[in-house]
């Protein structure tokens, strides 16, 4: 169970920190340098970028049930 919990923590991570980067800067940084500033000005908050912030949200929160269940995986056993 503590396996588990341990790999879906690893991957939860990777996928968050890629997801991070992917989003629109505000105004140079990491996400320029893989094309944002094209698509920065397109303006408007896209149907990808809504998605985009749903995955990461989501990714977020299986994250932090991750951490929790590890916790308490390690506290009581």
């Amino acid at each position: 169970m503590i396996l588990t919990f341990q790999v879906l923590l690893v991957l939860s991570s990777l996928l968050l920190i890629v997801l991070v980067l992917m989003h629109k800067g505000r105004g140079g940084g990491l996400s320029d340098m893989f094309g944002g500033g094209v698509s920065s000005s397109l303006g408007g908050s896209s149907v990808a970028e809504k998605n985009l912030n749903r995955i990461t949200v989501g990714t977020a929160v299986i994250w932090a049930v991750a951490v929790i269940a590890l916790g308490l995986l390690y506290r009581f056993s």
